[in-house]
């Protein structure tokens, strides 16, 4: 059985939830918006960076952190950015580090993302505290 995750994200028209639980796994994508939907400006820091808040944002609104994240696919539109994203996620995460693959692609769903994680977490894990 699955159960959605209700979060303080901007409400998508699209028939999706930002994040869905089943079997104790937390699933979730996420992207650069802000809280009226709008993709960030700043380039690829900036997007970054509220991605990975958005994430945190997700992750709290589950009761758990990021400790409990398992793996990261990280989807990128230049592989230049990847130095940039590599070392915002470095502030975030601590070893062990989930499991991760970044792939470059042609585009996301909006022109102007730069950036977009899917993101697994097991909840079954006690998450520790930072």
């Amino acid at each position: 059985m699955k159960h959605a995750i209700k979060t303080d994200l901007f409400a998508s028209r699209a028939p999706l939830e930002w994040a869905v639980v089943g079997n104790g796994t937390l699933y979730t994508a996420q992207i650069p918006i802000d809280r009226e939907g709008q993709v960030v400006s700043g380039g690829i820091e900036a997007q970054t960076r509220q991605t990975l808040d958005n994430l945190r944002h997700t992750l709290q609104a589950a009761g758990s952190t990021l400790d409990a994240v398992t793996q990261v696919l990280i989807y990128v539109t230049d592989r230049s950015y990847l130095a940039t994203v590599n070392g915002i996620y470095a502030e975030c995460f601590q070893a062990p580090y989930p499991n991760r693959a970044a792939i470059v692609v042609a585009g996301l769903a909006r022109e102007e993302m730069l950036v977009e994680l899917v993101v697994y977490a097991c909840l079954d894990l006690p998450a520790k505290t930072a």
